[in-house]
């Protein structure tokens, strides 16, 4: 079964919105396990407009199931990294002032530098995974720096998926593919939902893991948290 991780950047968006803590993310994660939820990601971005560090560590103190930290590999995510030890670190090339992650690594271009950091890495996490469009040539650069996992940017398949779904899951499948024979495990994320999160398993049945956030917190806006994250969960069941 594809597991579920569940961003929980969009909670904490809330939270600061008003200051307080309310609602509470370190609680709201928690629950998101106890419902079912395999993994829990945060992505702590350098103006903690979201998830702050202080969040961070408290997660990594009570998260019982896979913890994620997702973010550019500078010395600030790095030393996270290094104090938290999650179970697995996502690199992503945002820009420090992105809205959010809207492209992959160019893992050719930039092969050098993110080979070291992927080496630093695993001294403190048993799993780097590198977000990168569906392109073959970047998903075989990822296995070229040693990279133990490949996230899919979904945003082109989820875009496209109500034109031609046929067509928008083609270059997942062949890239998915690609990451198999060079012995990549395969992550997906970025505007997945209720709609098209069935469709995309179907096509890539050994997918391993899926991070979702926004949709997944939208949802629970009208169908309780609970209940959304079993919706979700069954869309991704053999």
């Amino acid at each position: 079964m594809t597991r579920l991780s569940v961003n929980i950047n969009k909670i904490a968006t809330l939270r600061n919105a008003r200051g307080g803590n309310n609602p509470d993310v370190i609680k709201t994660a928690v629950d998101c396990e106890r419902f079912g939820a395999q993994g829990i990601t945060v992505h702590p971005r350098p103006d903690e407009r979201h998830i702050r560090y202080t969040d961070v560590i408290q997660l990594a103190a009570v998260v019982k199931t896979e913890f994620n930290i997702e973010g550019y590999p500078d010395e600030r995510y790095l030393q996270i990294i290094r104090e938290v030890k999650p179970a697995q670190a996502t690199l992503v090339p945002d820009a420090p002032d992105a809205v959010t992650s809207n492209a992959g690594w160019n893992t050719i271009k930039h092969d050098a530098f993110l080979k070291e950091v992927v080496k630093e890495l695993k001294r403190y996490t048993p799993r780097v995974s590198i977000f990168v469009n569906p392109e073959a040539e970047m998903i075989e650069g990822a296995a070229a720096i040693g990279a133990d996992r490949i996230e899919l940017y979904t945003e082109p398949y989820a875009r496209d998926y109500h034109t031609n779904r046929y067509k928008a899951i083609k270059p997942y499948v062949e890239c998915a593919q690609v990451a198999t024979r060079a012995g990549l495990g395969i992550n997906a994320g970025h505007d997945l939902d209720l709609h098209n999160l069935r469709f995309l398993k179907e096509s890539i049945p050994y997918l391993d893991e899926v991070s979702i956030g926004h949709a997944l917190v939208c949802d629970a806006l009208y169908f309780g948290l609970e209940n959304t994250i079993q919706l979700y969960l069954r869309q991704l069941r053999d």
